[in-house]
């Protein structure tokens, strides 16, 4: 059901002004390797193929591998190097490894081994409870959020039902029973239950309200009237109201009353030409109308066809001839299995609603989202436990200059059934970080522009999709202390994808993203090494035997030049500044005759490789002896490089 109230729950059995019942990837790789006359193209995944069917095996390389068809939407060719990932290491540190093998084994018809892998994702990453996998220790998230709210009891409250505020002029607009509320008495029929009108009370300074009157002309009828919104102008109104207009009350299939939001125009201080609106029907219901800061776009509950659970949020766009377009739902980033209702959305960008599918304290809680300029909606997030509670809690509204609004909750120890609830917020919910950085590409650094980058949560549920621009830049509005997973893609390159943990205070977080050319093309004179963001070959502290991790590096040259065998090649290798000139040159020369030979031992000829170790006299900036530099200017001197010298 739309409506929140527990305890109105057989009344809209009899009259049910807000029951609803039934809430309820291939881009091919191109694997050419071509050579044009004294130029080579060389396609990085073929070098990764041509690597592991030589033999050679590690962890990197079935990732890399595993990851290129996964990107491109072959899942047969990653499911495959996913599989020999997980044979040559069963337990993969990364718990994303697990999801995208099981997503694979999915796509290609392997259901039942694409559960056992993700049941093991999910032991991985900790998701105990499908209900909460994007929050496994909720109750703490709600406590981080709490201690940020003043509340008080208002002295308009009845011994009945009051509920729902919106801003109109310099008053507060609500529903109530407070006719005959003293007439309630809480009986299996409802005998003498009174019904809501819409009444308006004046606002004070201290946000007390005042002097509640019912709202003057043709809007409150015999039946339930609730949940206003206004246009900025105050001339417009938008209600919700049983299925009732003319004295006539419409009935669906099964005979019942369900609700629809109507229109509702001002004049001569009357609302007067109440209207239902077009997407309303017979035989769904449509409730809690809220308008967006620009008023083009009108928020509401439904449970509608398209509905995810019991009832979701829409969206629906407001033409300037005043016509609607299209509703269209809010997704399942808002939306759950269980109730979506009460919208209101400020000129932050935030939506503010109220939902038992989330995870909450119990009943219905308030959640908030902020809206991103594309339209989607970042992570959901209890508000607290200050202004949630056990019981149901929602319609909020808050002023974001004042920080001072209201809400309703029938929570223990107030007057009535249901309460309004005034409150200071005295902190806001989150700080404020900005994830930004720079695309480029690996072997030249230069900014790519136009390239596709998207992000998602730690559990890889999409939050945001941006294009860099043309100088390669990026930014996401992200919450702080989160972890994210940004993917970077582009024709022509080697998707990207990278985990951050954004600061936990407000400010940015930066993270940049090197691409790699899926194709290189190379001339005598350039470094082969760039085309694979080879910039050093590793080797022990003032030794020049090969490293484990320089393993894989040298098995992409020795490809390479296997491929091309008429490639000859020269092989240099630079330090810093961090000790004498000789000894300098003597340890790089020992490193490059040590790289010569690992060639030579694996295959190839002495006569295609020339080197020599350069210490530091070929430094690419200015730390040289007695500067002071960075640990990051250092590296960019110890470098190793392997220049083409025939083709």
């Amino acid at each position: 059901m739309i409506y929140p109230m527990k305890t109105l729950f057989l009344l809209f059995i009899i009259i049910p002004l807000v029951t609803i019942s039934g809430y309820a990837q291939e881009r091919k790789l191109d694997k050419a390797n071509q050579q044009y006359n004294q130029l080579a193209f060389i396609d990085a995944t073929e070098v990764y193929l041509d690597v592991a069917n030589s033999g050679y095996k590690s962890e990197e390389l079935f990732e890399k591998l595993g990851n290129s068809y996964y990107f491109n939407a072959n899942y047969e060719g990653a499911a495959k190097w996913y599989r020999k990932l997980f044979a040559f290491l069963p337990s993969v540190e990364e718990p994303t490894y697990y999801l995208r093998y099981s997503q694979s084994l999915k796509a290609i018809g392997k259901d039942k081994e694409s559960q056992e892998w993700f049941d093991k994702y999910a032991k991985k990453a900790g998701l105990s409870n499908k209900k909460y996998k994007n929050a496994e220790d909720y109750l703490a998230l709600i406590e981080e959020n709490s201690g940020r709210f003043e509340i008080k009891s208002l002295s308009i409250n009845t011994p009945g039902i009051d509920f729902g505020t919106a801003f109109w002029e310099d008053k507060i607009v609500f529903a109530s029973t407070k006719d005959t509320a003293t007439l309630f008495k809480r009986r299996s029929a409802w005998d003498g239950l009174s019904f809501l009108d819409l009444y308006q009370a004046k606002r004070n300074p201290d946000g007390s309200l005042t002097d509640p009157t019912k709202l003057k002309g043709d809007v409150n009828t015999k039946l339930h009237e609730s949940t206003p919104v206004f246009t900025k102008d105050g001339k417009t109104m938008y209600f919700t109201r049983n299925n009732y207009l003319e004295g006539k009350k419409g009935k669906n299939e099964n005979n019942v009353t369900l609700i629809k939001i109507y229109k509702a125009i001002l004049e001569n201080d009357q609302w007067t030409k109440i209207t239902e609106l077009p997407f309303d029907s017979d035989n769904y219901s449509t409730a809690h109308p809220a308008l967006s800061p620009d008023e083009k776009t009108l928020y509401f509950a439904s449970d509608m066809p398209g509905t995810l659970g019991q009832s979701d949020l829409f969206k629906v766009q407001i033409n300037e001839d005043g016509t609607f377009g299209k509703p269209v739902n809010l997704g399942k980033t808002i939306n759950t299995e269980g109730r979506e209702t009460f919208p209101f959305v400020n000129d932050e960008n935030e939506i503010y609603f109220a939902s038992d599918g989330h995870p909450g304290l119990g009943g219905l809680d308030i959640f908030v989202s902020k809206i991103n300029e594309d339209g989607t909606f970042a992570t959901v997030q209890n508000v607290g436990s200050d202004v949630n509670s056990p019981k149901d809690d929602f319609a909020y509204w808050i002023d974001t200059k004042s920080r001072k609004g209201f809400f309703t909750s029938n929570r223990d120890g107030g007057q009535g059934f249901d309460d309004i609830y005034k409150f200071l917020e005295t902190r806001k919910l989150k700080c404020e970080q900005v994830l930004y950085g720079k695309i480029t590409e690996l072997a030249t650094n230069e900014a790519i522009p136009e390239a596709k980058i998207s992000l998602f949560d730690s559990h890889f549920t999409p939050m945001g999709e941006v294009m860099s621009d043309s100088n390669g830049d990026y930014t996401f509005a992200v919450e702080c202390g989160k972890t994210y997973n940004v993917r970077a893609e582009k024709t022509e390159y080697t998707t990207k994808e990278e985990k951050i943990t954004v600061d936990n205070a407000n400010g940015k977080t930066n993270l940049n993203i090197a691409l790699e050319k899926e194709k290189c093309k190379v001339a005598v004179g350039d470094d082969l090494g760039k085309c694979f963001g080879i910039k050093m070959i590793y080797f022990d502290l003032d030794k020049s035997n090969i490293r484990k991790e320089a393993a894989l590096d040298l098995e992409k040259i020795l490809d390479v030049l296997s491929q091309n065998p008429t490639m000859k090649l020269d092989i240099r290798s630079h330090t810093d500044s961090r000790a004498t000139f000789k000894y300098n040159e003597d340890l790089s020369d020992r490193r490059a005759k040590s790289t010569i030979n690992w060639l030579i031992k694996n295959g190839v000829s002495p006569d295609r490789l020339t080197g020599k170790g350069y210490g530091e006299y070929q430094l690419v900036n200015q730390c040289t002896d007695g500067v002071n530099c960075t640990e990051e200017q250092h590296q960019m001197n110890r470098r190793s490089e392997f220049i083409i010298t025939a083709l």
